[in-house]
């Protein structure tokens, strides 16, 4: 593919940490520019990226998310510095978000409030906590006292990546963040969601890339759970309507409300999978990727879904036919 790509280790861990090693030493071979991860109750995403710093020198290194309510701007600079300079010919992308309530109850964290104000003045203290100067920061939901980055960066510094779904937080995704990050987005719904980003300024358009080389009868109910649990959170919800997935998520959202779920996973209709979660063959897994490309996304990172009784190769197979 002519434009960069990346692949995400967030949805493998069923293969375990370690795999991500071997995950990004493929991804380099088959040509992917990128490794991204993940953190909500399995791996840390920065520990998983540090190894891959070690073990496969080429990698750009990305995570796609990371709670804002779970690690403090000076933390999250703290990191990416360091990370940073342990690479310093790679790009380095944090990609920070608003955590969804179940992960944030998990952690024992507090539910968000005033999501917008709260990613913006995030990204504005992360800024100025990478900028390595000293500073003194009072704001609505973060107060900094002198602090100063003690880590020396050259020329490459860490980007910032926003995960946004919906019209406001795309808008100032486009305005203060570096990049974006679409995920569980139709490639139909792409052009809309540029659209709102593109009125707050002019970040580059990542988007994660869901697909599986498989068959769909078999893997269906796979897909399905898996977007029924995003169907649950009010953000995504909102986007599937949005793209055009209303009557699958009030149906899915009324059985659930009567404790049947199995009605609820029901809902998700073919038409919805193939749309967001794709499986197929080789060849078209390949053409679903480049429908994304097609839409706007400037660069596509490709969500490998292990589905199958040999998750493994299923994601070695996705991979190469992502690529292609």
């Amino acid at each position: 593919m002519s434009i960069p790509m990346g692949v995400t280790f967030g949805s493998l861990g069923v293969l375990g940490p370690p795999a991500v090693v071997d995950i990004a030493r493929l991804a380099q071979t088959q040509g992917y520019r990128s490794i991204w991860t993940v953190e909500a109750t399995g791996t840390d995403a920065f520990t998983l990226l540090g190894a891959v710093a070690s073990a496969v020198p080429a990698m750009d290194l990305a995570t796609g998310i990371v709670p804002i309510q779970l690690r403090t701007p000076p933390l999250t600079a703290m990191t990416a510095a360091t990370l940073q300079a342990l690479s310093p010919e790679r790009e380095v992308w944090i990609g920070v978000g608003v955590s969804a309530p179940g992960i944030l109850r998990a952690h024992g964290a507090e539910l968000p409030d005033r999501p917008i104000a709260r990613m913006r003045e995030y990204v504005a203290l992360l800024r100025e906590c990478l900028s390595g100067e000293s500073v003194t920061f009072e704001g609505d939901f973060w107060q900094v006292k002198r602090f100063r980055l003690g880590v020396r960066l050259g020329e490459q510094r860490p980007k910032i990546v926003m995960a946004a779904l919906n019209p406001q937080m795309l808008k100032l995704a486009g305005e203060i963040a570096d990049g974006v990050l679409l995920n569980y987005i139709p490639a139909s719904h792409v052009p809309a969601s540029i659209a709102q980003v593109r009125k707050g300024g002019n970040a580059r358009i990542f988007c994660y890339v869901h697909a599986a080389v498989g068959d769909l009868e078999q893997s269906a109910r796979s897909a399905r759970r898996d977007l029924f649990n995003y169907a649950m959170a009010d953000g995504y919800a909102n986007m599937f309507r949005a793209a055009g997935f209303a009557d699958e998520v009030d149906e899915l959202r009324a059985r659930q409300a009567e404790r049947d779920r199995d009605g609820a996973v029901a809902a998700i209709s073919e038409r919805m999978i193939q749309a967001i979660d794709f499986i197929g063959s080789a060849g078209d897994v390949r053409e679903f990727v480049r429908s994304y490309v097609d839409a706007g996304v400037e660069y596509p990172v490709l969500m490998p879904m292990p589905w199958g009784e040999d998750r493994l190769a299923v994601t070695e197979a996705t991979m190469a036919a992502a690529i292609g």
